[in-house]
């Protein structure tokens, strides 16, 4: 990030530096995705999304996608895109995971629907906790990541989800982990979830869940238990 007014945001002059420092890090032509990682509301939609639409014209981008944006806002992008004939995201990287599943839902879900985007979720895996590494009554690791997850997600809510998860995972011969990740895959407008590894068998791990298909009964059971209420994300107890 640099100084001054161009250090971040969605400006002209901004993309235009940012794509051509990512095209010389990668030591490449073109970009094959774009994601304007946080709305800029500074930034008139006309500015950003023409600068954009002028890049995938030079060839520098392939496609882009955008991420961390409210309904709202999403619309108002791909409507400007429609009505000035520029081009438009084609895909949304949403926070979006099983025990954190209101911001998505509520209202970005029909949106991509309607507009046909491709939704490829970040933290999946709720930052480790839907692995089943962390478990109820257990020391919790002295990190900021891991205070970070037990101030989210260790209450009685969180715990059951995990409950659920152990066993539907025991009945179908994988991991937590895997049985999180299916359930985001079996979702209808997911594309692909974006998986993170520290090690390759966080990987391989990871890559299981496609073996594994979800029955009826268990989309139901960790529907039920992950449920969202108005609030935002897990059910009340």
């Amino acid at each position: 990030m640099w100084p001054g007014a161009d250090g971040e945001g969605l400006s002209r002059s901004h993309l235009l530096r940012a794509v051509d420092d990512s095209l010389r890090r990668l030591q490449t032509d073109y970009l094959d995705l774009y994601q304007a990682h946080w709305d800029d509301e500074t930034t008139p939609l006309e500015e950003t999304l023409g600068t954009l639409d002028e890049l995938l014209r030079e060839g520098k981008l392939r496609s882009i996608g955008c991420s961390n944006f409210s309904a709202e806002r999403l619309r108002c992008s791909l409507e400007t895109s429609e009505r000035l004939n520029l081009v438009r995201y084609g895909c949304l990287q949403p926070h979006y995971n099983l025990a954190h599943r209101g911001e998505f839902e509520n209202d970005l879900r029909e949106v991509c629907q309607q507009y046909g985007l491709g939704v490829i979720p970040y933290s999946p895996l709720g930052g480790g906790f839907l692995t089943g590494k962390y478990r109820r009554g257990d020391p919790v690791p002295a990190s900021a990541r891991a205070n970070s997850i037990q101030q989210r997600y260790f209450n009685e809510r969180g715990w059951r989800l995990i409950d659920v998860l152990d066993r539907v995972a025991q009945e179908q011969g994988g991991t937590i982990s895997q049985v999180a990740l299916a359930w985001l895959i079996a979702q209808p407008t997911v594309t692909a979830p974006i998986i993170g590894a520290n090690r390759l068998e966080h990987l391989y791990d990871s890559l299981g869940a496609l073996t594994i298909t979800l029955e009826a009964s268990h989309l139901a059971a960790l529907d039920e238990v992950s449920r969202v209420n108005n609030a935002g994300d897990l059910p009340k107890p």
